[in-house]
């Protein structure tokens, strides 16, 4: 087809085809009838059939398409559905033809039907996730590794979608632009790309190509845990003979609307593909200006067919992210993206040779240098210092000359934080520090292009230096000999190094581009003469792997591929590329991370001695003091131990002393340890899914007094509750068995925060003290503060137990637990045997739990976690108050939880949606874990520290995903 047709085909509107019209050609030629809904389509029209035999797709088409071109597409959709792959089935008509040519109104048209396949396409999706974007790469390349095989006469065809006629069509196309200033950036990119593009042409392998799998010609459903299956490709009315790689890069195009302005977001569907259909160097450096060139088609195209067909909403609905991806595709440089692209399909490029070159300072070359760490490690980092303006520099000028930093080392000073982009923490280069006037010479022939009186770049044959630093540097323009003078250095030179002459780079590049930029901008230390390259980080799979071979997989951890953390500061966690991440779940550290009290209280005793509770030293004294002075009035005792579940474990050895008797209440929903005795008394499925089968018969759990969606709800729930442990304990004295006592959180911590109805634990602890037994408050999680409203939980019930138990925030990370309980409680146990627990109440962990009191009063940590507090809880109740599938917001202070749920009414939990929302906050800078017995909570418990700021980047993210959908 010449490409005068070419042209007058791509300028034709939808046939036009009434309901009535459409209902008859159904009952005529197929038999069918049944509801009618219209499918998008720019040049044709699809109608979907919901009939008694099925759902159908009605195709029609202009009689201008040749009949061979579209049995082609019948015979690929057979040839596909032989190799396994999801594909529709072409409906014969009641005459047997799968091709039907009518006229109906004086409209030649060409109408078949087909099986429709249920599902949706992802096109308005607001965020696909990485998985998605690699499963739509890996479906490309098995289409078009199944069609290698596939021939037919109809794949001859001249189709506006080939590429191979790009730069014909835009040209033609650019006047249907009326603003001058996008007709400009049109014409601009498809140049470059075409120029970018010829070399290749001639190398680039052709075959049959579906040439349209994108996220709207693929369909997908939802499984029962919410995750996108695929269900089939559709549409093969672009089905043609040209370059393999055109296929690809359509998919990865139409991608780009999908990426929020970042083209390398597409790099798994290319890692996919190669993975299943590997490419030729060649295709894959054809890629980006193929792509760049169907952005352009696709917008001339788009204003072209609405101008034609301005009644045509599918055209209209997709014009937006049409220009979308055409602005994302003049984002990055393309010799940045090329690199990318070779990088993630396992491609290195051929480096540079710099063995002729002379050394940039002959006066340090092959001399030693200092070499200064700057990265997530580093030694001169500490107490937050890194986030001082100007921090490197000092550091670096501190050092004697001559002293480097490291080229590609992750820089911790470039973090940032409560923001969802990455920190461009990557050095592309390093900062020197050397004697004022080094000499500083060309080590190529090449051109200076002056920036300004310090800064510049050598451009030579084959690469560019880029230089800030000089004193006396040579004139804009002027040409230099291998070895002649740049001038001197100020003392202070940063040097890098860029294999393309036509990028400036940044001198610090994002994680997810260093790679790319790195092969760009490669180490200059064949020009300095010394090393000066930052060691590689760990593989971060490679660790995991290690941590699976031999750290019991029984241990979890958060995420399916955690960030690797060895780094954090306040209420932040910061990974081994200098991504600062929002701790919302941490409730370990109370103080917040990386805390100097700490690291100075811990290396001080360390120094001295850290022995166990049987040697005399005045740490234990004190902090058993300490202790005392904020439990309530009447505890006298204090045992100290490593943990919580140890803490929970000897309360109920003391109420079994101190009562005689082994029956103990505990309260569903809860999780109180991991020891035989306190997984016996635990009874969350959400940590245990046996938890309900395997209980010992001296545990007597009772119903959970859950106000939000326990089987009574609201704050007047109590009495309903308490019959149950009225039954419970009046089983009990009908078996005369002597009750030991009963152990309660006093706000329900695993469920999220949740306070039990008011009057609940003062009756219920008359119940049980009525039987002699004891009253076990488990502050483990809730306690010492963090409420905010109450330093300890059991005040917001009005009560006082026997027996405290604590744990987490005590030592802000050091294993610290304790029991505080009354003096005869404590005794009881003495008769048994003495009690004894290695490092527990060691002098390390003593001097530490006083210093984190020392510190949380110091610093307002307890006045924060209430002021601050009220704040967070009334951004969750707004967020309540606005979405539906956030069901609640429950807690106070910094122990709050937002339970997501399906229907208000039936509560039915979002435990998949909550995940969703976990493993999407972890993309934008933020660390939360679901909790709950359905996983339907988001358990936020972050450091006292949290500040406002943060709170509002927490609560807005989650804001935002909520927008995106889930």
């Amino acid at each position: 087809m010449p490409l005068s047709t070419l042209i007058q085909r791509s300028s034709q509107p939808s046939p036009s085809l009434s309901e009535a019209q459409a209902h008859a050609l159904l009952r005529s030629h197929y038999d069918l009838q049944g509801e009618l809904q219209a499918l998008g389509s720019q040049q044709d029209l699809n109608l979907r059939v919901d009939s008694e035999q099925g759902r159908f797709v009605l195709k029609a088409c202009h009689g201008s398409y040749a009949e061979v071109e579209l049995q082609a597409q019948h015979a690929a959709l057979a040839y596909l559905r032989e190799h396994g792959l999801p594909v529709p089935k072409v409906r014969p008509a009641n005459n047997g033809a799968d091709l039907l040519a009518l006229e109906i109104d004086g409209q030649p048209l060409r109408v078949r039907l087909l099986d429709y396949i249920d599902g949706e396409p992802l096109t308005r999706l607001k965020h696909m996730p990485a998985r998605l974007m690699a499963e739509l790469g890996g479906l490309c390349a098995q289409v078009d590794k199944a069609l290698a095989g596939f021939d037919h006469p109809g794949l001859a065809r001249t189709l506006q979608w080939d590429p191979q006629h790009a730069v014909a069509l835009v040209e033609h196309l650019l006047p249907v632009l009326t603003d001058p200033q996008r007709r400009e950036q049109v014409a601009a990119l498809a140049q470059q790309a075409a120029q970018a593009l010829a070399p290749l042409v001639d190398t680039l392998p052709q075959q049959a190509v579906h040439l349209d799998i994108t996220d709207d010609n693929v369909v997908w459903a939802r499984d029962a845990q919410r995750e996108w299956q695929l269900q089939g490709v559709i549409d093969f009315g672009d089905l043609l003979r040209t370059w393999r790689i055109a296929d690809l890069s359509v998919t990865c195009t139409a991608l780009l609307h999908h990426v929020e302005g970042d083209p390398l977001r597409i790099l798994p569907a290319i890692a996919a593909y190669q993975a299943h259909n590997p490419l030729l160097e060649a295709e894959l450096r054809a890629l980006w200006p193929l792509m760049q060139l169907r952005a352009a088609v696709l917008v001339l195209s788009g204003e072209q067919q609405l101008a034609i067909d301005p009644h045509n909403d599918y055209i209209r609905n997709n014009i937006t992210h049409e220009w979308e991806i055409f602005d994302t595709a003049s984002a990055l440089p393309a010799a940045l993206v090329e690199a990318a692209i070779l990088h993630a399909a396992g491609v290195t490029p051929h480096s540079a040779d710099f063995s002729t070159s002379l050394p940039l300072l002959p006066a340090i070359a092959g001399h030693p240098v200092n070499l200064v760490d700057l990265g997530v490690l580093s030694p001169h980092c500490e107490a937050g210092n890194w986030e001082q303006p100007g921090f490197d520099q000092r550091l670096l000028a501190a050092q004697p000359a001559p002293a480097s930093t490291l080229h590609g080392q992750y820089r911790l000073s470039q973090t940032h934080i409560d923001r969802p982009e990455e920190p461009a923490t990557c050095a592309l280069g390093v900062e020197l520090h050397v004697l004022p006037g080094t000499a500083v010479q060309a080590p190529e022939a090449g051109v200076w292009q002056r920036i300004d009186a310090q800064r510049g770049c050598l451009r030579t044959a084959h690469w560019s230096l880029w230089l800030d630093g000089l004193e006396a540097a040579p004139d804009d323009g002027q040409t230099l000999q291998r070895g002649q003078a740049l001038g001197a250095s100020c003392g202070f030179l940063r040097v890098q190094l860029c294999l393309d002459s036509h990028l400036r780079p940044p001198f610090f590049a994002v994680p997810s581009h260093a790679a790319a930029w790195l092969a760009l901008c490669p180490s200059p230390q064949a020009l300095l003469g010394f090393a000066c390259d930052a060691p590689p980080l760990a593989d971060p799979q490679a660790l995991l792997a290690r941590r699976e071979a031999s750290f019991a997989r029984s241990q979890k951890h958060y995420y399916a591929q955690p960030p690797h953390i060895e780094r954090g500061w306040r209420n932040y966690l910061i990974d081994m590329q200098g991504r600062s991440y929002l701790d919302m779940l941490n409730n370990v550290a109370v103080l917040g991370h990386g805390h100097p009290r700490m690291a100075a209280e811990s290396a001080r005793q360390w120094s001295l001695v850290n022995t166990n509770s049987r040697f005399h030293y005045a740490a234990i004294a004190e902090f058993s003091e300490r202790l005392l002075e904020v439990a309530p009035p009447g505890f006298d005792r204090v045992f100290l131990v490593n943990s919580g579940t140890e803490a929970n474990d000897l309360a109920i050895r003391l109420a079994w002393a101190y009562s005689g008797g082994r029956d103990l209440l505990s309260v569903l929903e809860a999780y109180h340890g991991w020891s035989v005795a306190t997984d016996a008394i635990s009874t969350s499925i959400a940590d245990n899914p046996k938890a309900l089968e395997t209980r010992p018969d001296w545990v007597h759990p009772v119903e959970a007094p859950n106000t939000f969606r326990g089987r009574f709800r609201g704050a007047d729930s109590a009495a309903d509750y308490l019959r149950d442990v009225d039954a419970k304990l009046a089983d009990l004295d009908a078996r005369g068995r002597q009750l030991a006592g009963m152990i309660c959180e006093p706000v329900y911590g695993n469920a999220g925060g949740i306070s039990l109805p008011p009057g609940y634990l003062r009756e219920a602890y008359a119940k049980v003290r009525q039987r002699g037994g004891v009253c076990i408050a488990d502050e483990v999680q809730v306690g010492y503060g963090r409420l905010g409203e109450y330093f300890w939980g059991f005040e917001e019930q009005g009560v006082v137990p026997d027996i405290i138990t604590m744990a987490k925030g005590m030592g802000n990370g050091q294993p610290l637990g304790a029991v505080i309980t009354r003096r005869e409680i404590a005794e009881a146990l003495e008769a048994e045997g003495y009690f004894f627990s290695s490092a527990g109440g060691s002098p390390v962990s003593c001097r530490i739990g006083m210093a984190v009191l020392d510190v949380m009063r110091d610093e307002g940590l307890w006045d924060n976690a209430r002021d601050v507090g009220r704040y967070f809880k009334a951004r969750l109740q707004g967020l309540v108050d606005k979405y539906p599938l956030a069901g609640a917001a429950h807690g106070s202070g910094f122990y709050l939880g937002l339970e997501l749920v399906r229907d208000r009414q039936t509560l039915e939990p979002a435990s998949e949606e909550t995940m969703t929302l976990c493993n999407r906050l972890r993309d934008l800078g933020i660390f939360m874990q679901p909790t709950g017995d359905y996983l339907n909570i988001l358990k936020i418990k972050p450091p006292m520290c949290t500040s406002k700021a943060s709170v509002d980047y927490f609560v807005d993210s989650v804001e935002r995903i909520l927008n995106e959908g889930l």
